[in-house]
């Protein structure tokens, strides 16, 4: 039955989300793996539409945050106010609270907010005034951020880039989906029409069946040996850490369940590899941050094709 749900849930996302089914899956993905999802690409590609739009069907709560340089960490997490009746302090939530969030170009955040953000999003909880309160459940963090834009903004180091699980681009879509899309919102967004398909309990269950998903030793090989090989490329700097490798395995593993399969196949691994690595890298020679995202997928290609897969 969760099968079918899940198979649902991906035809109404991709229904509202047009032209883009591999992001759609992506998506699926980091939602099922339990991991957070980075969106690079210019605005008014969808980004937005993405996370609502997936976030009524699984009938989450969601928030968008729209990071600037004046937004702080209480903004984002809360605070504790003096009630004077009781003589207590109350904590009252910060939108970080949902189990979908929004992070609008997180790039143009302060350095001390965006740690504030990955923290929560690393641990599943916030700590404040001493107390750890869980954040819940599911918890899917969206960010975005502008490639072309760089004025104004704070670069994500290569150390909280490694917090999310996959990274991605949106891109244009074509020319027919664009129609499409014109004809479809002219009276209403055809997100208003969009109506759950499952709930936070039965994500979380499907998170739990996703871990249990077969590895062959074979694939587990395979898996080190293209990470070792990220580890020794003299293009490469540095290569992916062992949370890469981990990462590499839960994300294969949901693109394996939504492929309707309860067992890995090498091309779940190869699939996932740029997604899930390419922004974990730092080039040779180049800046931190620096060396492109595209140049960092064609480094991952040549090492993929060099590796041998296992029969």
């Amino acid at each position: 039955m969760s099968r079918e749900k899940v198979a649902r849930l991906e035809r109404t996302v991709a229904g509202v989300f047009l032209g883009k089914p591999r992001v759609v899956r992506l998506a699926l993905t980091a939602l099922f793996a339990g991991g957070h999802l980075l969106l690079e690409d210019v605005p008014g590609v969808g980004k937005t539409v993405l996370a609502r739009v997936l976030a009524r069907a699984v009938d989450a709560p969601f928030r968008r945050l729209q990071f600037t340089p004046d937004l702080l960490p209480s903004d984002l997490l809360g605070t504790s106010v003096f009630h004077q009746k009781s003589g207590e302090f109350e904590f009252r939530p910060g939108p970080v609270f949902a189990s979908i969030i929004l992070a609008d170009e997180i790039n143009r955040a302060t350095p001390r907010t965006q740690s504030a953000l990955l923290e929560a999003m690393n641990e599943g909880s916030i700590s404040l005034d001493g107390v750890t309160r869980p954040l819940p459940a599911p918890f899917l963090v969206f960010a975005t951020q502008n490639p072309y834009e760089f004025e104004g903004t704070y670069p994500l180091p290569e150390s909280q880039l490694d917090r999310f699980l996959l990274r991605i681009g949106i891109g244009y879509p074509s020319r027919e989906d664009e129609i499409r899309m014109l004809k479809e919102q002219q009276l209403r967004h055809p997100i208003d029409a969009v109506e759950p398909v499952m709930d936070a309990a039965e994500v979380v269950a499907i998170q739990e069946e996703v871990r249990t998903v077969r590895i062959e030793d074979s694939l587990r090989d395979y898996l080190l040996s293209v990470i070792a090989a990220t580890r020794s490329n003299r293009r490469i700097r540095v290569g992916v850490s062992p949370r890469g490798s981990g990462a590499l395995q839960r994300a294969a593993q949901a693109h394996a369940y939504l492929e309707g399969r309860d067992y890995l196949l090498p091309d779940d691994l190869k699939q996932l590899a740029p997604h899930v690595l390419a922004h974990r890298l730092v080039l040779a020679g180049a800046l931190p941050g620096g060396g492109g995202f595209e140049e960092r997928e064609r480094i991952l290609a040549d090492i993929l094709d060099a590796v041998p897969v296992p029969i």
